[in-house]
């Protein structure tokens, strides 16, 4: 009986660690959305999986339109994800960490209609695990 109790108690603390080492971005993305400020309307929702730590950097593209206003916000939990917003030469235009400070978001006013990178990378990240909501205005 103690062998079974003992197999039971192994058993169910391994289910419980792999169901949490488990990413739901499609939840951190889902929970973003409403977070964006008042004033911008919502794009486009990002899923944001670093793999358990394999991923450094995850990174997706969007055509920026000048003379609009984009926000791009980050839900993570406790994870600190440091979002980097480059323009067509590479060039970082934004960043979520100011002195090592992390911010939820980045507002950006773009100047030259082009292909912008957003770029997520986790810095003392946790679970690796978030998701993220672009928006705009005019």
């Amino acid at each position: 009986m103690k062998k079974l109790i003992i197999i039971t108690a192994v058993l169910f603390s391994s289910l419980y660690s792999s169901a949490n080492a488990q990413c739901n971005p499609d939840g951190f993305t889902t929970e973003c959305i409403p977070k964006l400020a008042d004033g911008f309307n919502f794009l486009k929702g990002y899923k944001i999986d670093g793999k358990d730590g394999e991923k450094a950097k995850v990174e997706f593209s969007y055509v920026f339109t000048k003379g609009t206003q984009y926000m791009i916000n980050i839900c993570a939990g406790e994870s600190n994800i440091v979002i980097s917003l480059y323009d067509s030469k590479r060039n970082k235009v934004a960043s979520s960490k100011i002195n090592d400070q992390y911010a939820t978001a980045i507002a950006f006013p773009c100047k030259a209609t082009s292909i912008y990178y957003i770029s997520y990378t986790f810095d003392d990240a946790s679970g690796y695990c978030g998701g993220s909501a672009l928006g705009f205005r005019k």
